[in-house]
C-alpha cells in the first residue's frame, strides 16, 4: 500500500489530458467542418455566378450581334462586381466575361465559339467556366418567311421538320399538318383546320432575314478554291445563259460515286444574250424549230438529231422526231446535243478548269476531263465549298459532296437536283445550299413541263428520270422560291402520284428559306403539287458558309483549370 501511494492522482491527471486531448480534437473538428462548409458554400456561390456569367453573356450577344467578333475574342465584362437576384452586389466577388470563335473558326461548318466566365474572390476562391456555342443556321428550317401574303397551307400539305415565319400563317379548311414545332411572329389564323404535332407559338421574336452583304462576302471563298465564275443577268424569269452541272465520277472503278474526291461541277455559258432561250431548254413557238429537243433514229444514223434539223415533212420528219418514244430535251452544251462532248462552238463554251487534272479522270472522260471542276478538298484543297456566279445561274446533276451554290440574282433550277446519298437516309455525307440575293426559281422548260410537240399531243421529256421534279437541297432566296409560270399551262398531263396535275409532283427534301412566300402552283391544276420533306442534316450538318439567325444555341460546359490561366493565350490556342 506504501509503495502504491500517488497512483491515484496520475491517474486523475492522465485521463484529464486525456479528456482535454479529445475536447480540443472535437473542437477542431468542428471548426474544421465550419470552415469546410463556409469554403463549400462560398465555393459554390462563385460557381454559380461563373455559370450566371455565362448565360448572361449569351444574352447580350444574342441581343446585339455586333458584339460578337469575327476573329480573337470580346471582352464583356472586365473585373465588374456580381449581382444576386435580387440586384444586391454579392460582397467580395468581381467577374469577368469574354467571348469569341474557337474551333474551326472560317465559318465553312458554321459559327462556333466560346464563352468565357472567370470569377475571384477576396478570399482566393478563383473558377473559371467555359460555355461552348453556336449560332442557329438557316439550314434548320424546314419552312422559314418573313411574308406569308396570301397564300395558304391546306390541300393536305404534310411540313415535316421546324416551322417559322414572322408573319400570319393562313390554314384552309381543306386541312394541313406540320409535323414539328410551328412558331409564328404574330398568329394562326384558323388553327383548327390544322394537326399540329409538337404544338405552336405565336407572338415569338422576329428573327431577320440575311442580308446581301453576307451574300456577297462568299464570293471571297469561292475564289480560294477557283469556283467564282463571271455571270450574266440577260434574258427574262427563270432564263439563264449561265449553267452549273453537278457531277459524280467513279475515279475508283469500285462501282459506286460515293468516295470523298469524286465530286465536280461543270460550267456551260451560252454566247450572247439570246443564247438564255438554248441555255435554259425553253419552249419554241413551234417545237419543231426546237435545237434542244429531237431523237435517235436510223434516218439519221441512230445519231441525236434536234427537231429543226429534221426534213421539214416526209420521211421521219421533224413532227416524228417530237412524238418519237425515245424524243428528249436536254439544257444548252449537253453532250446529247452534238452526239459527243464539244467544249465551243456557236452556241456557247464550257468552262475549263484552271488546276492539274486528276489522271483518273482523264482516263475515263478523255478530252472532257479538262472541263471538269473538283469540288473535293482531296483535288482542289483550297475549296471551301463555295460555287459562286456572278450572276444568274441554272443548276441541274447529282451532287457528291458538301456545297452551296451562290448567285447576288436568281438561281434555277433547270433539270433535277440530286445528292449521290439519299437525304431519306439520314446520312450527312452530301448537303446542297443555294443561297439567292432574289428568287430560286424551278423553271417553266422542255425538261420540267410537259411539252405540246404537235399542238394536240403532250409528251413529258425529261432526259433521265419520270414526271416529278426533284431538288436535294436547303433553298434560301433573299425574294422568293417559285415555279416559274406556275398559273399557266396544262392542268391535267402529268401525275403526282394518284392526283392528275399540269406538271406533276414538285418534291424538295431539304428546307425553304425566303422572305415572300411564292407560289408553286393553283387549285385548278396548274404548276406543281408540293411534296416536301425535311433533311434534318441542316440541324447538324449545314451547308458550307450557309447565313445563320445570329441567335448563339448553347452546347457544352466545361471546367478550365484557373491555375495559370490566360484568356489571351487561351484563344490563341483554340482558335484555327
Amino acid at each position: 500500500m506504501r509503495n502504491e501511494r500517488g497512483i491515484a492522482l496520475v491517474t486523475v491527471m492522465l485521463l484529464a489530458f486525456a479528456l482535454s486531448a479529445l475536447s480540443l480534437g472535437a473542437a477542431m473538428m468542428a471548426s474544421n467542418s465550419g470552415l469546410v462548409r463556409r469554403y463549400n458554400e462560398r465555393l459554390s456561390v462563385v460557381n454559380d455566378a461563373a455559370l450566371a456569367g455565362l448565360e448572361e453573356a449569351r444574352s447580350r450577344l444574342n441581343g446585339t450581334s455586333t458584339l460578337w467578333p469575327s476573329t480573337s475574342y470580346t471582352t464583356l465584362e472586365n473585373g465588374v462586381p456580381v449581382y444576386d437576384a435580387g440586384g444586391s452586389v454579392i460582397p467580395g466577388l468581381t467577374r469577368s466575361t469574354w467571348a469569341g470563335p474557337s474551333g474551326v473558326s472560317t465559318g465553312q461548318y458554321g459559327i462556333f465559339g466560346s464563352i468565357i466566365s472567370q470569377v475571384n474572390d477576396n478570399s482566393n476562391i478563383r473558377v473559371v467556366r467555359r460555355l461552348e456555342v453556336n449560332q442557329e443556321s438557316f439550314a434548320k428550317y424546314a419552312y422559314f418567311t418573313t411574308i406569308e401574303g396570301s397564300i395558304y397551307f391546306g390541300g393536305g400539305d404534310q411540313i415535316f421538320g421546324p416551322v417559322h415565319s414572322n408573319d400570319q400563317i393562313l390554314i384552309h379548311s381543306s386541312g394541313a399538318r406540320f409535323r414539328d414545332v410551328v412558331r409564328t411572329g404574330e398568329g394562326i389564323s384558323n388553327p383548327q383546320y390544322a394537326v399540329f404535332d409538337k404544338g405552336y407559338e405565336t407572338g415569338v421574336p422576329i428573327i431577320p432575314m440575311p442580308t446581301t452583304t453576307q451574300l456577297t462576302a462568299l464570293q471571297t471563298q469561292a475564289q480560294y478554291g477557283n469556283t467564282y465564275f463571271p455571270g450574266y443577268t440577260s434574258g427574262g424569269t427563270g432564263e439563264v445563259r449561265t449553267r452549273v452541272e453537278f457531277a459524280a465520277v467513279d475515279l475508283n472503278g469500285d462501282g459506286d460515286t460515293s468516295d470523298e474526291d469524286e465530286g465536280f461541277i461543270k460550267v456551260y455559258q451560252g454566247n450572247g444574250g439570246g443564247s438564255t432561250k438554248f441555255v435554259t431548254a425553253l419552249r419554241e413557238s413551234d417545237m419543231r424549230n426546237s435545237e434542244n429537243c429531237g431523237d435517235w433514229n436510223s434516218a439519221h444514223a441512230n445519231l441525236f438529231l434536234a427537231a429543226k434539223d429534221h426534213p421539214g415533212s416526209g420521211g421521219h420528219d421533224r413532227t416524228a422526231a417530237l412524238t418519237a418514244a425515245n424524243a428528249k430535251c436536254f439544257p444548252g452544251g449537253d453532250s446529247n446535243l452534238t452526239n459527243g462532248f464539244v467544249a465551243s462552238n456557236s452556241d456557247g463554251a464550257w468552262v475549263a478548269w484552271t488546276g492539274a487534272v486528276d489522271s483518273r479522270l482523264t482516263t475515263i472522260k478523255g478530252a472532257e476531263a479538262p472541263y471538269f471542276h473538283p469540288i473535293s478538298r482531296a483535288l482542289n484543297p483550297n475549296f471551301r465549298g463555295v460555287v459562286y456566279v456572278d450572276g444568274k445561274v441554272g443548276i441541274s446533276g447529282t451532287l457528291r459532296g458538301r456545297a452551296t451554290v451562290v448567285s447576288p440574282t436568281d438561281i434555277v433550277i433547270l433539270d433535277n437536283v440530286k445528292q449521290v446519298t439519299d437525304p431519306a437516309l439520314g446520312i450527312c455525307d452530301d448537303i446542297l445550299g443555294l443561297f439567292a440575293g432574289q428568287d430560286v426559281i424551278v423553271a417553266d422548260n422542255t425538261i420540267n413541263a410537259p411539252v405540246n410537240v404537235t399542238g394536240t399531243t403532250w409528251k413529258t421529256m425529261r432526259p433521265v428520270g419520270n414526271q416529278d421534279e426533284y431538288i436535294h437541297a436547303i433553298v434560301l432566296a433573299l425574294d422568293n422560291f417559285t415555279v416559274n409560270n406556275y398559273n399557266t399551262g396544262p392542268t391535267n398531263k402529268e401525275n403526282c402520284e394518284s392526283t392528275v396535275w399540269g406538271r406533276g409532283c414538285l418534291r424538295l427534301t431539304g428546307g425553304i428559306i425566303q422572305r415572300q412566300r411564292g407560289a408553286v402552283g393553283t387549285t385548278s391544276g396548274t404548276g406543281n403539287l408540293k411534296r416536301y420533306s425535311y433533311n434534318t442534316c441542316g440541324v447538324t450538318d449545314p451547308p458550307p458558309y450557309f447565313p445563320t439567325t445570329g441567335y448563339f444555341s448553347k452546347n457544352r460546359f466545361y471546367e478550365i483549370n484557373p491555375i495559370g490561366f490566360n484568356v489571351a493565350t487561351w484563344f490563341a490556342t483554340y482558335q484555327q
